[in-house]
């Protein structure tokens, strides 16, 4: 799934994504075309594995250096507004950083996940049986599918499928201050049921099964 990029990287179980236009539909023929039921239960499949939004944040808890808070940082924009809405809390903590071959012993402050911020942290298994996981902000499904174009033939024929979403977001995504820091997750919810997103499909002996998903 593509999902237009700004400042802020965010993943997906998704995986990264970009907002597009409308794709022209003049690659498909009658002849090797899919139908729009099969491309949906292939979305449908997809987005309940790959439909969270995240914010790249997979490891806790976070350490933040003053270099990071002074420079104004990704984390150090973010991570203080999921503590003020009590999903993360801070504290103190002395660490080692290697700092090109150099040990430095310095002070940082920690996030840590509060009991009420791991609702929101997803894990799930990827491919080769590792384990991953993220913090999340929304799930999305499929609201409808615009249209699709076709690529290839036989073995090597792909769909790319246009669509747009609906979006359950998690309630502090309300907040206008996580809008600020986070303005991919919020143009990702104002985008629902308008947006569209796009995702490749390969066609094999299980029918049309998302690229992302393959391996898994």
């Amino acid at each position: 799934m593509k999902i237009l990029s700004m400042k802020n990287k965010l993943s997906m179980a998704l995986v990264a994504v970009a907002l597009i236009g409308l794709v022209g539909l003049e690659g498909c023929t009658k002849h090797d075309s899919p139908d729009a039921e099969a491309l949906g239960t292939a979305l449908h499949a997809y987005l309940a594995k790959r439909g969270d939004l995240c914010l790249a944040k997979n490891s806790w808890p976070i350490d933040l250096t003053q270099r990071e808070i002074d420079s104004g940082a990704r984390n150090a924009l973010q991570l203080p507004v999921l503590e003020r809405l009590g999903l993360a809390h801070s504290d103190v903590a002395e660490v080692d950083v290697d700092d090109e071959g150099t040990l430095h012993h310095m002070k940082v402050r920690r996030y840590a996940l509060t009991d009420a911020g791991r609702k929101f942290y997803i894990t799930r298994g990827t491919a080769g049986g590792a384990h991953g996981g993220d913090f999340c902000a929304a799930h999305l499904s499929l609201d409808r599918i615009v249209g699709w174009e076709l690529h290839g033939s036989g073995a090597q024929r792909q769909a790319v499928v246009t669509y747009t979403y609906r979006v359950d977001a998690a309630p502090w995504t309300n907040d206008a201050e996580v809008q600020k820091v986070f303005p991919v997750v919020a143009g990702v919810i104002r985008g629902a049921g308008t947006a569209q997103l796009q995702e490749t499909f390969a066609h094999g002996n299980a029918g049309w099964i998302a690229i992302d998903l393959q391996g898994t």
